[in-house]
């Protein structure tokens, strides 16, 4: 009796530890109340959590993303300048919802448009950008298509810049996130307007002065990026925070940052509150771990007929993963890489891919590795010598 009464409690504490081991590697996200969701850690590159993320949505004034970033790119090309002023049309003048009040008798510098696209979410600043840059409205809208297949959003369709209701006008949460971690890390010197809260252009209202986004008034790491509401898409915010996170380094490589996206939450207070929800479990329930610093190589393996011995294999903005908390120490790591590698390998060339898994083996990222200096070809002695070495080998 006494055997078997420690035989099941063997087992019971067998159980639990499974368990526990469990519910550490794998954590559950908190109930979020929204028609779709998506986490993402944009440090390194990992969704952390996911409901219905490539549902297809209205997208409401999320849709500004898009044409913020067309905006941004004309803007860090020179078709555009900050200080350009832009005529304001009878269709921009009359579009309906939220506006920044401008009229056809301004002419209004990009940047004052920007922000009152960005900040107010005047759909007549949306329209004048677009008029402004593409010629006509529709023109811009086949830009907007055309970016969104260059950035991989395939299950996007685009039919207007400023996002109300339209058949046809939707995405998902998975492809809000490609575009918004895109946005961030193309055009880092822009990304600052999101974090405005107040902006108002002189001589218009200024009750409609204050940024949508709650979390900006509520989360000093929060600094952007966008607010959408319609009747039909409900309330939506992308949100992203960054936070220090020592383990990773001092400076802007010590910063941690994560995105959320949230579609179709009931109310402007719910949407603020399930996305800073979402953003403080990310934090909380997974670690960053720094595995190579920023412009360091992962690995150095042997490259054959080349200038240099060893090519050097990372990512330039360093690697880091995000793991489940506590589970930093007990990681392993597998590269797998074509063999050999001959030269000529150039800068940025794909090489490879780290495998990291915790260490019951249950998968945690997989990272694409590239070339951090060009190995060049050696002169026809060295190449013939290689090659006999490889023969031989």
């Amino acid at each position: 009796m006494l055997l078997r009464r420690l035989f099941s409690r063997a087992l019971f504490l067998l159980a639990a530890a499974v368990a526990f081991s469990a519910s550490a590697q794998v954590p559950q996200p908190p109930e979020v109340a929204a028609r779709a969701y998506l986490l993402m850690d944009v440090t390194s590159g990992q969704v952390l959590a996911s409901k219905d993320p490539d549902l297809a949505v209205e997208p409401a004034s999320l849709t500004k993303l898009m044409t913020a970033y067309i905006v941004f790119d004309a803007l860090k090309t020179g078709k555009l300048s900050l200080t350009q002023t832009l005529p304001v049309s009878e269709r921009a003048w009359k579009m309906p919802g939220s506006r920044m009040f401008i009229d056809p008798k301004m002419q209004v510098p990009v940047e004052d448009l920007v922000k009152g696209m960005i900040v107010q979410s005047g759909n007549d600043a949306t329209v004048a950008l677009a008029e402004g840059l593409g010629g006509s409205v529709e023109r811009f809208v086949q830009l907007m298509n055309q970016q969104a297949k260059a950035l991989g959003m395939n299950a996007s369709g685009f039919k207007n810049p400023e996002g109300l209701t339209e058949a046809g006008h939707t995405t998902t949460a998975r492809d809000l996130a490609t575009l918004a971690t895109r946005l961030m890390r193309d055009f880092p010197d822009f990304v600052p307007y999101y974090a405005i809260q107040r902006y108002r252009y002189p001589g218009t209202p200024a009750a409609n002065d204050t940024n949508r986004n709650l979390l900006l008034f509520r989360d000093p790491s929060v600094d952007g990026l966008k607010t959408g509401h319609t009747s039909a898409a409900g309330y939506c915010l992308v949100a992203t925070a960054h936070r220090a996170v020592p383990a990773l380094g001092s400076g802007p490589q010590g910063q941690r940052r994560l995105l959320s996206v949230l579609l179709g939450a009931s109310s402007e207070n719910a949407r603020a509150a399930e996305s800073q929800k979402l953003l403080n479990w990310g934090y909380t329930a997974f670690d960053a771990v720094r595995l190579s610093p920023v412009g360091e190589p992962l690995v150095s393996p042997r490259v054959w007929k080349g200038k240099a011995e060893v090519v050097k294999l990372g990512r330039p903005e360093g690697v880091v993963v995000s793991v489940p908390a506590g589970e930093g120490a007990r990681l392993k790591t597998e590269v797998t890489r074509p063999e050999p590698l001959v030269a000529p390998l150039m800068r940025g060339q794909a090489v490879g891919i780290l495998k990291v898994s915790l260490a019951n083996g249950t998968p945690v990222a997989e990272v694409p590795l590239s070339v951090l200096e060009t190995v060049e070809e050696s002169g026809v002695f060295g190449r013939a010598w290689d090659a006999v070495r490889l023969w031989i080998q």
